[in-house]
């Protein structure tokens, strides 16, 4: 078996806290928190969890746009924590990320053809006007846009289109591994399906491996062959989309999957309503995280449960996985 191009091991990213007069650091908050996950050249990761849980701090760690605390993170068979900045740079040509927020993303002032050519510009990759706007353009063209646009500024532009050019800039130093962090949540639902299709025809074209990070079920299951479920900072479980969708094991998975919506009025769903609030980061519970609001829990919980393996690729967190 091939090796995967990107293995995580470990990852965890604290944030310090820093209050009175000297401003010195009073406490942490433990946004990622040992997170262990792997994803094949050319597939498709789905990371999923509700709002604060980490996924967007996991995606960021991974591309070195904030650095880990600690751990490991592996890429084409490089540990990326700690290599120089230099090294870091050439590398970054392989990853690339498309942000949540096509309207806060692209800069403003700027025409389309200079925001898309920027990363061409900066990593002198075209060698004259001619050519970078041929590359520009060829890049447009391959998100569905022409070159009627390249002369528009992004207010110009719908959410979806904008978009568009976002993922349009991120192919444009040809990576191999793409974060996608939320990208359709912002856009309404026909311009999700577009946007979804776009993606898989790319992944499709170019043998792209995507990082796909939603809080969105439905997207994440037609998106990824792979799905891990996060919760306060830790990875819960991880497991092939149809295994997930069909068994899922740990009890904050099967309460994500029981608040799906189902377009068939007279199918009766059991939905699983978790009580009490999400605990806070900072202070987060001793053992699983989870074991606050979990119906199942019980005094053992109170240590950490380790990541097992239940089946081949599935694995959970959860002393009462069966």
């Amino acid at each position: 078996m091939p090796e995967p191009i990107l293995k995580v091991k470990g990852l965890k990213k604290y944030f310090s806290i820093r209050g009175g007069i000297l401003g010195r650091t009073v406490g942490y908050v433990y946004a990622v928190d040992g997170v262990s996950f792997s994803v094949d050249a050319g597939k498709t990761m789905g990371l999923v969890g509700e709002s604060g849980c980490g996924k967007t701090t996991v995606g960021r760690c991974i591309l070195r746009l904030i650095e880990p605390s600690s751990g490991e993170i592996w890429f084409n068979g490089i540990n990326i924590v700690g290599i120089k900045d230099e090294e870091m740079r050439k590398l970054r040509r392989q990853m690339q990320v498309v942000f949540q927020d096509p309207y806060a993303s692209l800069n403003p002032r700027w025409l389309i053809k200079d925001i898309v050519a920027e990363p061409l510009v900066v990593n002198y990759v075209v060698s004259s006007k001619t050519e970078m706007e041929q590359k520009v353009l060829e890049l447009l063209t391959k998100v569905g846009l022409s070159s009627d646009h390249l002369n528009r500024f992004p207010h110009e532009f719908s959410g979806g289109q904008r978009q568009r050019i976002g993922i349009a800039r991120a192919l444009a130093l040809n990576p191999r591994f793409l974060v996608l962090d939320e990208p359709t949540s912002s856009l309404d639902v026909s311009v999700q399906a577009q946007t979804l299709n776009i993606l898989k025809d790319l992944q499709s074209e170019l043998a792209l491996t995507y990082l796909f990070i939603s809080h969105n079920l439905s997207v994440i299951r037609h998106m990824s062959e792979t799905i891990g479920v996060m919760y306060l900072g830790k990875i819960v479980e991880i497991a092939p989309k149809n295994e997930l969708f069909k068994e899922p094991l740990h009890p904050y998975t099967r309460a994500l999957l029981s608040a799906i919506p189902i377009p068939d009025p007279d199918k009766k769903v059991d939905r699983i309503v978790l009580g009490g609030d999400v605990p806070s980061p900072v202070n987060p519970p001793k053992g699983c995280r989870f074991h606050p609001r979990c119906p199942l829990a019980s005094e053992i919980c109170n240590e950490q449960p380790e990541m097992k393996e239940v089946s081949r690729g599935h694995s959970v967190a959860c002393y009462f996985a069966q």
